[in-house]
């Protein structure tokens, strides 16, 4: 995955950092499994160590299966449209236009983060962008159509 590409974009393996996922491997691959057949999955859970873990685990097995790869964010403060835009080195009107052509896997590490406006640019992003999933962690679900949760 090349983080330099975008701004924002940090690795998905922190150094210094390992741990079991805290999942089984049955439940591992349920989740890989619905990560590459729906457009969004949520890992909640009360403690944002154990969520993030989890997905960083099924975004790494994943770049293979999305032609543009995989990007990802970790929130740590309110993030709106701007920020978020930002965070992808983009403003949101060229985020939209040059997501909607891409065949990628968007993660997106502390939801709880975004401003209302911002999950709801996200899901007028996957109305544009057919080829965009969205694996996210959070206290909570995003809230979208369609959308599969993973309560730890």
């Amino acid at each position: 995955m090349d983080t330099h590409a975008m701004g924002g974009i940090v690795p998905m393996r922190e150094p210094g950092r390992c741990g079991t996922p805290p999942a089984t491997s049955a439940e591992l691959s349920r989740l890989l499994t619905a990560v590459r057949r729906g457009r969004v999955l949520t890992v909640t859970g009360r403690f944002r160590g154990p969520r993030s873990l989890l997905v960083r685990e099924i975004a790494e097995r994943l770049p293979s299966n999305f032609c543009d790869g995989v990007a990802a964010v970790r929130l740590h403060r309110p993030y709106g449209i701007s920020e978020l835009a930002a965070a992808l080195n983009r403003s949101p009107a060229t985020a939209v236009s040059r997501l909607a052509e891409r065949d990628m896997l968007l993660v997106l590490d502390g939801t709880e983060f975004l401003a209302p406006q911002a999950v709801a640019w996200l899901r007028a992003l996957l109305g544009s962008a057919p080829g965009l999933r969205i694996l996210a962690a959070g206290r909570y679900p995003l809230g979208f159509d369609g959308e599969r949760v993973h309560r730890l």
